[in-house]
């Protein structure tokens, strides 16, 4: 049967769309309650929409009953402190999942390559309904830091650096796509991440606000692509040793026991 999914991710997996002028907006992201939660960085987490409303960033997989990353429940506290933010989360008219904001502390191009990851959008996503991606609305104005896109998380071949100053919008499947952010600094970049379902309500917000599948590239220099590249792989292999070697110690502890 398939899940229904939206033709302008199909090219890339991405789309960026029309910028806002984020300058007129309140700084809510600096009102809301955060959560210490790790994802491919130094981050924290503060949700405006959890499994039940809330203040907490679990998959909506891991609770009781599990269910896959819709029908996100707003969590009044802080939907009171960023009803912009809100506002812009459900303009598209899709079903929202998990809806929050990301702080992340400034890191460098290798830690976000090592940082690469997929997300888990769709797991228990009944066949025949909408395919979960995800919208990034960066808040804080970072011209120097760029979103990192691959489709191979090791392959530097074809991949994409996306600019993220005050209002850029980008459309992604994070389950098709490897991703992270390289941010500059000083100060910690933040976004609103929101799980969206595509359909009809999802394809008419990309076509209202342009979405342009073929972004133009952040220039890096060559020798920070090229050490950047060969750091990803020491530390890869570093981590892979590291479990192996914990496999054999734990392996030779049980059979002594």
């Amino acid at each position: 049967m398939g899940y229904i999914t939206s033709a302008a991710l199909e090219e890339t997996g991405y789309v960026v769309l029309d910028s806002y002028n984020q300058e007129l907006d309140p700084k809510e992201w600096l009102d809301i309650e955060y959560n210490d939660w790790k994802s491919s960085g130094d981050t924290r987490f503060a949700p405006l929409a959890s499994a039940f409303g809330e203040i907490e960033c679990n998959g909506f997989w891991n609770h009781v009953p599990p269910r896959t990353d819709k029908d996100g429940v707003w969590i009044p506290s802080q939907v009171e402190k960023a009803p912009i933010l809100t506002r812009r989360a459900q303009e598209p008219g899709a079903n929202v999942g998990r809806c929050r904001v990301i702080e992340l502390q400034p890191n460098t191009y290798a830690d976000c390559l090592y940082n690469l990851h997929q997300d888990d959008n769709n797991r228990l996503n009944p066949d025949g309904t909408g395919w979960v991606v995800r919208g990034f609305f960066n808040l804080s104005d970072d011209k120097d830091s760029f979103f990192v896109l691959r489709d191979n998380r090791t392959d530097p071949s074809g991949e994409t650096r996306i600019a993220l100053p005050a209002g850029a919008q980008l459309l992604i499947d994070t389950q098709r796509l490897w991703h992270a952010a390289t941010h500059v600094g000083p100060d910690p970049r933040y976004c609103l991440i929101t799980s969206w379902t595509s359909g009809p309500e999802l394809d008419a917000y990309i076509e209202k606000y342009h979405g342009n599948p073929h972004a133009q590239n952040v220039e890096v220099a060559q020798d920070v692509l090229d050490a950047g590249q060969a750091e990803q792989s020491r530390r890869i292999a570093a981590r892979a040793a590291a479990l192996a070697a914990r496999g054999r110690i734990e392996q030779a502890a049980m059979s002594e026991a």
